[in-house]
Order: structure tokens, then C-alpha cells, then sequence
């Protein structure tokens, strides 16, 4: 981090050789100044629930849609100080992190800036600061914008990785559709500095489209968040039922097969019992994982609450389902997953579980008689001795 801040200090005094500014300037940076003020007022609650949601992860904001646009329009220290004044507001208004954290996400955007005026000055020289437009002032800004990007995400992914090294890969990168979110503001960015460039005032118009973007993601977010368990990552109960249905019902449709299993993993209570709750989320983790990596793509598994899952198995007939739990219930058993206690760091190698598996549409025609036929052979699988799989038998109409 130390090394990042440097840098940026040393880009932001280089910036100085050979300063000229005029009146123009002063009042663009003046509006990318209130933009910026304004698009953070707004949206101050959202960002600090989505801020709070991304602890130990990359976080996705829109503010460089300000920067980057003063990237291309200004000269470079009038840039960095729309980067200082963004986040200066930000850390008074938004949340107060730590100062060191602040000043090294302010010194990454400053090191991305630079990178970004490398490429437009290398490929239109003569355009910086400035939108020149045309072919070659297209592939200008689209160099700039990748390499303003990179260079940030592969800062900010660094410091997350070093500073969390127990966060997952995915959970560190973020989602892939952050990076959506990321090509959109830095082309509100570009759209900007054409507005700066032509019509200054009719900046601030931009100010609805970002507004409306930014509210998208909390909603995103808040959608994620109402369909998933927070234990395991898996679709919580309520969503898994609310798709089964619906893969059903095309089921139905296309006279195709489906598959449901139930799934309860066996003496779950003694492992709270010896180890803590905490060891028990821990073996509920790594369990929802290997269900994860054993299901194909259109599957679905979700944790109906407690020990118990589960599976949706569209297109899938009668023999492959019972197959498919039968792989699922080896690599539980042969599952062995490693626990902090109150002792310390102990492994837990005796998971095992049981499966009833119902078809569609053998077992039952409608999704309350597929979960109860997959239920009820559940508790034919643990009465018969756990550790096994019961196929629900023929429905008789």
C-alpha cells in the first residue's frame, strides 16, 4: 500500500511540469466537482449499505464516472483534484474508514488516471487534454478507459487479497456483473467529457441516468440477498420452491422428465454438540459446496433450514436421478473438512446423509407431491440405516 501511495505522489508531482489552464477549465472542474457532490449526496444511503456489504470484497461505486470524464477533459492535476475532492466527500459524508485505506483508493484512481493518460497521449497526442473525436479519438478512450480499469482493479484486488487472505477467489473479484456496472460509468464518463467539451452546462442532465443506475444496484443487491442463505451461498427455501415450480410447470409443458432430491445430513446435531455451532456452520459450508461442484448447471440446489437441502434436477429421468443422488451421497461421505473449536483446528471425516429421490412424473405430478414423495423417502432412507438412498416409489393415481 505504501508502495501504491508513493507512486501516486510522484504521478500527481510530475503532473505539474508544464501546467496551463484557462477560465474553461476551471468552470469544467467546477461542474465535474458538483456532479460528483451531488451524485453522493443522492445516493448517500445506498453506498453505505452497499459499503457495508462489501467488506472483504471489491467494491463497485460510480464516482468514476466524474474522474474518468476529468481525465479527458482536464489537465492532469486539475484531474487528481476532482479525484481528491471525490474522496474527501466520500470519507466525510459516506464512511469514515481508516485513513490509510482512504488515501490508498484515492492513490489507485490516481495511478489508473495516469495510465489512462498514457494511452491518449500515445495514440492522439494532440488531443489531451480534450475529446477529438473520430476514429482515432474512439480508440483513444476506449484504450484509456481499459487501461483506467486494469490498472484500478488490479490494485484494489491485490490490497483485498493481502488484507483478506481467508476471502474466497470469487468473493475477492467480485461479481462479474460489477464489471458491467464499471463499463457503464466510465462510458457516462466519456459521454461526459463530450457534454464538457461541447456544452458544459448539460452535464448535470447526466445526473438522472446515474442516479437511476446506481439505484439499480442496491436493488440487485437486496435481490441476491432475499434469494440466497446467508450460511451456505445456496438459494434459501423460498426461491428454490419458486423455481421448482417453474421448471416444473415447463416440464409439464414439454412432457420432459425432473428429478428432486431431499437431502439430510446425518447426526448434524452431535457435530454441534461436540465441536460448536461455529464447526457446525463450517461443516454446513463445505457440504453446500460440494453440492455445488456435484450438480450440473441447470441444477439447483437450496438449504431448506437446518441440515437439510434440496436439489432440482430438470430434464432428468427416473434412473439419473437416482444416479445423482447416489454420487452425491459418495462425496458427502468421503468429505472431510476441517474446523476451528474452542480445542482449535479439528478435522471432521464422518459426514455422511441421507437421500430420498422422487421423479417427475412417476412419483407424483405436482410439486407438493414430488417434495412429499422425496420427504417421505428421506425418512425411509434414515430408517433404514442412514447413509444410503431411497427412490419414492411409483405414484398410483
Amino acid at each position: 500500500m505504501l508502495s501504491v501511495d508513493l507512486l501516486a505522489v510522484a504521478v500527481l508531482a510530475v503532473s505539474f511540469g508544464g501546467l496551463r489552464t484557462t477560465a474553461d477549465d476551471w468552470i469544467r472542474l467546477g461542474i465535474l466537482a458538483l456532479g460528483s457532490a451531488i451524485h453522493i449526496e443522492a445516493g448517500r444511503e445506498i453506498e453505505r449499505l452497499r459499503w457495508a456489504a462489501a467488506e472483504g470484497a471489491t467494491y463497485v461505486n460510480l464516482k468514476s464516472m466524474w474522474i474518468f470524464a476529468g481525465v479527458l477533459i482536464l489537465s492532469p492535476p486539475l484531474a487528481i483534484a476532482i479525484i481528491a475532492f471525490s474522496s474527501l466527500h466520500s470519507w466525510f459524508r459516506l464512511r469514515r474508514i481508516a485513513p490509510h485505506r482512504s488515501f490508498f483508493s484515492a492513490a489507485t484512481l490516481v495511478l489508473a488516471s495516469g495510465a489512462a493518460w498514457m494511452c491518449v497521449n500515445t495514440i492522439n497526442p494532440s488531443s489531451h487534454p480534450g475529446y477529438a473525436g473520430g476514429l482515432i479519438g474512439l480508440v483513444a478512450v476506449v484504450a484509456a478507459a481499459a487501461s483506467y480499469w486494469f490498472v484500478n482493479f488490479t490494485l484494489v484486488v491485490g490490497a483485498v487479497s493481502l488484507s483478506n487472505p481467508d476471502s474466497s477467489v470469487g468473493k475477492v473479484l467480485g461479481r462479474p456483473g460489477d464489471q458491467i456496472i464499471v463499463a457503464a460509468e466510465l462510458g457516462l464518463g466519456i459521454a461526459t467529457a463530450v457534454l464538457l467539451s461541447t456544452q458544459p452546462w448539460l452535464t448535470l442532465v447526466a445526473l438522472s441516468t446515474v442516479l437511476g443506475l446506481h439505484r439499480s444496484l442496491l436493488v440487485g443487491q437486496f435481490q441476491f440477498a432475499a434469494r440466497t442463505d446467508q450460511h451456505t451461498g445456496l438459494a434459501n427455501g423460498v426461491f428454490w420452491h419458486e423455481i421448482a415450480a417453474k421448471e416444473l410447470d415447463r416440464a409439464r409443458n414439454g412432457n420432459t422428465p425432473l428429478g428432486v432430491l431431499y437431502l439430510d445430513l446425518d447426526h448434524f446435531k452431535a457435530i454441534n454438540d461436540t465441536y460448536g455451532h461455529l464447526a457446525g456452520d463450517q461443516v454446513l459450508k463445505a457440504a453446500a459446496d460440494e453440492l455445488k461442484h456435484e450438480i450440473r448447471t441447470d441444477d439447483l440446489v437450496g438449504r431448506l433450514g437446518g441440515e437439510e437441502f434440496a436439489i432440482l434436477l430438470p430434464n432428468t429421468t427416473d434412473d439419473e436421478t437416482e444416479q445423482a443422488a447416489e454420487r452425491i451421497r459418495r462425496r458427502i461421505a468421503a468429505l472431510t473438512t476441517v474446523v476451528l473449536t474452542a480445542q482449535g483446528l479439528t478435522t471432521v471425516d464422518s459426514l455422511t446423509c441421507s437421500i430420498g429421490a422422487a421423479a417427475y412424473p412417476t412419483a407424483g405430478s405436482t410439486l407438493d407431491e414430488l417434495l412429499l414423495a422425496a420427504d417421505t423417502a428421506t425418512y425411509a432412507a434414515k430408517n433404514a440405516g442412514r447413509n444410503c438412498v431411497v427412490t419414492a416409489p411409483v405414484c398410483s393415481r
